[in-house]
């Protein structure tokens, strides 16, 4: 498995659609049960024969709770110190020091050039945005009609919010290092299709569920129109 991190947000996301839909928590917890056990036999196969990335997890998570202040990891270190000089308002756009140092600061730890730059303040906009994006996705949810167009917005809207709180996490040091992106800040190539397709297919199931509105308003207000001739 070359991106554990990616397939562990999908399996949350796809957690999250089943509990929404109703599915038995017993059968839920027969599903993480077994997801756990077939984790754990890939990773003893993965460290017994060396084939796969279980000594790169392994070295994260031992990195991520050592007390040692030695084994901080190189981008958390310096993901901490972007934060840090940012304080509350942060060092203004384009002015940042730390994008000079810091790994990845285009993608992986852009949130923290965004607090550097814009500080505490802007990261709140930013998470608060991700927020209201999730609420109108749900909003879209409960309004439309047909289960299959519901279920893939929000699906999709989940995997955006989720993978984009993981993003933050990492750089706030609340996660072990990963290699996600923050959707629609990153600059990538592959993240951004995907980001651009699901948020396309969300606007899509939007736009069919205002025309269906459109549509029984104008049906309902005929309906009333014929029964006052009539009467």
């Amino acid at each position: 498995m070359a991106n554990l991190s990616t397939a562990l947000m999908i399996a949350l996301s796809s957690s999250v659609l089943f509990f929404i839909g109703r599915i038995k928590i017993s059968h839920l917890l027969l599903l993480a049960t077994t997801g756990i056990l077939l984790f754990g036999i890939l990773f003893t196969v993965s460290k017994m024969t060396g084939f796969g990335r279980a000594d790169t997890w392994e070295q994260r998570i031992k990195k991520f709770t050592s007390d040692d202040k030695n084994d901080v990891p190189f981008q958390v270190l310096h993901s901490k110190i972007a934060i840090a000089k940012g304080g509350i308002t942060g060092k203004g756009a384009g002015n940042s020091t730390q994008r000079n140092f810091l790994p990845h600061p285009y993608s992986d730890f852009i949130f923290a050039i965004i607090i550097e730059e814009y500080g505490l303040i802007g990261g709140g906009v930013l998470i608060f945005l991700y927020l209201l994006f999730l609420w109108r996705s749900i909003v879209l949810f409960r309004r439309c009609p047909y289960a299959f167009g519901a279920f893939l917005a929000v699906g999709l809207s989940f995997t955006l919010v989720f993978q984009a709180f993981l993003n933050m996490g990492v750089n706030v040091n609340l996660l072990p290092v990963t290699g996600l992106t923050l959707p629609l800040v990153s600059m990538g190539g592959s993240s951004i299709w995907f980001t651009c397709l699901a948020i396309g297919i969300i606007l899509s199931v939007s736009r069919f569920v205002e025309e269906e509105k459109l549509a029984s308003s104008t049906d309902a207000k005929s309906f009333l129109e014929n029964t006052n001739q009539d009467s």
